[in-house]
């Protein structure tokens, strides 16, 4: 049942596109057609436009005629008009043909052409009643039909629309299905390539990322994510063997210094990007080794000094100039930094440890400054029996190494349920392995003495929850359950704060202990000074840094430049046919990074010492998806103007068929939302031209195409001189077949040339589960084409 809208008859095109543009996405354009009232009536669509547009009111769109250069056909011509226009039907039988192909002879009387290219997807999942299903053609995250039913959907792989899971999930905005492709190519150069793009430092990620991406990846509802972080530990391991061929010095060197003050995450992505834009890059460094928090913070048995050691010399192999034991504030101060440099970037990082405000909290000590003693060389004493507070990483990290260094009992304690923990699941798991035990939900209510004054453990309340009805960090107990926990040693490991010390002086804007930035561009309040990290944000992954650098040193260019920040629609746009493997389309296991058993494992050395092999990494990414969207594109022209090689005019540009159409949220086509086509124009036929379209439908009556073809060839002396070749209903897009087009130059058409055809159109075919059959049906199709084609020849005495 339809719900009440408001209905405008427009004037002219450029009401209707003012009335959309204001609408915000409230209003809908239409032009008689039925494709907009049955996504009405069964109310597909979560939002339901308030006004409808009738644009058949618009004088001047229902025109047919030659212009000297092109045929001209006004958007609001009517199917049934363009199949009966004998200037059509005379010089553009394959443009006719088309049109009678559509519908039912009562829906073409009403359906317009510019109505025919612009309908949205035929999909049952997106256009089932009441939508029930969030297909990624309306904003949701998977394509129901790439596992589910699919016999009438693509059999030439799918289209990316907007932004993947696992890179809407990746801080630093990874396109990881981009480099899972290359590798299932082969081309590990090439992904390892990609990979730098938006990762600087895939070995490290590859062995510390929290993989967000790994949580939302859509194969995890099916047996379990792809391994992305074990994927890419290889790629960034195969980087750092050979450097020189991935991490290079600029072409062109542009003549401008940046200073980067930290060596951290976010200070080496940084330094890296600064450097391939042309910059002479000087990192500061505060303490005697690059690395910041990735070199003292991280502990050997997870992130090994080496790899990180590799990682730094491959910078400096770049041209970065790396210098240790520089206090920025003390000396140099920042002010000399902005004299000497054309641009500054702060990432100092979060040093301080964050503490409780509890009677004998100067008791409790450090877990970072644990961790950092352990990095620094040092082997430090623990008490047999260790308490840890907090539920992250560092927590998980500080009881293991208490554990190793010899305390007989080590308990984590944390506000939070297992379930939500901070702390990656893995290696929470393997810390249980060892031995280490978890109080998960209790927090510290007060510090316990003994008579003389030493600390004897905690006393622990039961929490409730941990965050407000708003997602706020609030703690909620419950004061009546209690218990004691004893200990000998308590490390705190709740979070670090900002130290900056000097480095704040001079102007630098701050709050709350951290710098002000920009989270978009680092851009600070002073000028030419930018900032990232955990300096600006407070403690967060590591990926999290290194976007943040990355981020920042593209603002910097920018600011130094004068150059337009770069668009991040490129990005949102619906890209060309992506390919996936059909294994994909099976249940499998995935590749596992594999760790040392318990009594193997040593405070310095890698617990996971052997990454995956090549071979490991070429099967785990054939399991990747490629998530994308499998619906065909239903519009019988759109193959045919395909073909003819026409032009799409809107209210804002002239179009190229083979751009017009794109599988976008809720369109088919490149079209912004207040965007209309006004009509279309098709170069006028070359000698010695012949066109034809065939389609294969269930009901010849009504059924939108199971598979579509269009040709438009020219002959001279009996052979082909050249041909189009457009497919449609068997991908996303309508297609060009440009192997076909390429063997059939030069010959004569026969039944074994016809055959070859087809055969070479249905090479490249990618079928999902239920729909192989179209394969076969598109041989056919293409075969039947190329001969009627052959017999059109012969009709015409030309042979």
């Amino acid at each position: 049942m339809m719900r009440n809208f408001r209905h405008h008859n427009a004037a002219s095109l450029t009401e209707a596109a003012r009335l959309l543009a204001e609408s915000q996405g409230e209003a809908k354009a239409y032009a008689g057609g039925t494709d907009l009232l049955g996504t009405l009536k069964d109310d597909i669509h979560a939002h339901y436009p308030r006004t409808l547009i009738n644009l058949s009111s618009i004088p001047g769109l229902r025109d047919i005629r030659e212009d000297g250069k092109h045929l001209c056909v006004g958007a609001n011509v009517t199917l049934a008009e363009l199949e009966r226009h004998p200037l059509v039907r005379s010089r553009y039988p394959l443009l006719a043909e088309a049109a009678q192909a559509v519908a039912a002879p009562q829906l073409r009387t009403m359906g317009t052409v510019a109505g025919n290219i612009c309908q949205e997807p035929r999909c049952w999942y997106y256009r089932h009643p009441d939508s029930l299903f969030a297909c990624t053609r309306k904003g949701g995250r998977f394509c129901n039909a790439q596992v589910g039913e699919n016999r009438f959907h693509s059999i030439f792989g799918s289209a990316r629309v907007g932004t993947r899971p696992c890179t809407a999930a990746c801080p630093g905005g990874v396109r990881i299905p981009e480099y899972m492709e290359l590798v299932r190519t082969g081309d590990l150069d090439a992904a390892a390539t990609r990979l730098l793009e938006h990762n600087p430092l895939p070995a490290v990620t590859g062995r510390v990322c929290p993989h967000f991406c790994e949580g939302e990846c859509n194969r995890g509802e099916f047996d379990s994510p792809v391994s992305v972080r074990a994927v890419e530990r290889h790629l960034g391991d195969m980087v750092l063997a050979d450097p020189a061929r991935f991490l290079t010095p600029p072409a062109q060197e542009n003549g401008r210094g940046v200073a980067v003050v930290g060596s951290g995450p976010a200070g080496l992505a940084a330094a890296l990007y600064l450097r391939r834009a042309g910059y002479g890059v000087t990192v500061l460094e505060k303490e005697p080794q690059a690395g910041g928090m990735l070199r003292y913070g991280i502990p050997a048995y997870r992130l090994p000094p080496e790899v990180l050691d590799r990682q730094i010399a491959a910078l400096e192999g770049m041209g970065v100039e790396i210098r240790t034991g520089v206090a920025v504030g003390e000396s140099p101060s920042l002010a000399v930094l902005r004299a000497e440099y054309a641009a500054v970037f702060l990432g100092p990082g979060a040093w301080g440890q964050a503490t409780l405000e509890l009677p004998g909290a100067e008791k409790l000590e450090s877990g970072l400054d644990l961790l950092i003693s352990l990095k620094s060389g040092r082997m430090p004493a623990v008490g047999r029996r260790v308490l840890i507070i907090g539920g992250g990483n560092v927590a998980v990290d500080v009881a293991v190494a208490a554990r190793r260094l010899g305390a007989s009992e080590v308990t984590v304690v944390c506000l939070e349920s297992r379930e939500e923990m901070p702390a990656r699941p893995d290696e929470v798991e393997q810390a249980q392995e060892e031995g280490i035990r978890l109080l998960d939900g209790w927090g510290p209510a007060a510090v316990l003495s003994d008579e003389t004054g030493a600390l004897r453990g905690l006393e622990l309340r039961r929490c409730l929850a941990v965050f407000d009805a708003d997602g706020r960090f609030a703690p909620t107990f419950d004061e009546a359950t209690r218990v004691v926990q004893e200990a000998d040693q308590v490390f705190l490991a709740i979070g670090q704060r900002v130290a900056l010390g000097r480095l704040a002086d001079g102007g630098l804007g701050t709050s709350g202990g951290r710098i002000l930035a920009g989270e978009a561009d680092g851009a600070t309040t002073l000028a030419g000074v930018f900032a990232g990290g955990d300096a600006v944000s407070g403690p967060a992954s590591v990926i999290e840094a290194m976007a943040a650098g990355r981020r920042a040193a593209a603002a910097i260019d920018r600011y130094l430049t004068d150059k337009a920040a770069a668009s991040t629609a490129a990005a949102e746009e619906p890209a060309a046919l992506q390919r996936f493997e059909r294994a994909a389309l099976e249940l499998s296991g995935r590749a596992e990074t594999q760790v040392l058993p318990p009594a193997e494992r040593r405070l310095d050395a890698e617990d996971a010492p052997r990454g995956l092999t090549e071979e490991e990494v070429a099967a785990e990414a054939v399991r990747c998806l490629n998530c994308g969207c499998v619906a065909v594109t239903p519009s019988d022209l759109a193959p045919a103007l395909l073909a003819l090689e026409a032009e799409v005019v809107t209210t804002r540009r002239v179009i190229p068929g083979r751009s017009f159409f794109a599988a976008g949220a809720a369109c088919s086509t490149v079209l912004a939302p207040d965007e209309l086509v006004t009509e279309i124009r098709i170069p006028l036929p070359p000698a010695g031209a012949v066109g034809t379209y065939r389609k294969f439908r269930v009901r010849n009556a009504i059924d939108f195409p199971i598979v579509g073809v269009a040709c438009q060839a020219q002959l001279r002396e009996g052979k082909v001189k050249a041909a189009t070749v457009a497919l449609g209903a068997v991908a996303p897009v309508p297609l060009r077949a440009e192997v076909v087009e390429a063997y059939l130059a030069s010959k004569v058409i026969t039944e074994e040339v016809a055959r070859e055809a087809g055969r070479l159109a249905a090479a490249e075919c990618l079928p999902l589960e239920q729909n192989a059959y179209k394969v076969r049906v598109l041989e056919g199709m293409v075969t039947r084409t190329v001969l009627a084609i052959g017999r059109i020849v012969v009709g015409r005495g030309e042979e």
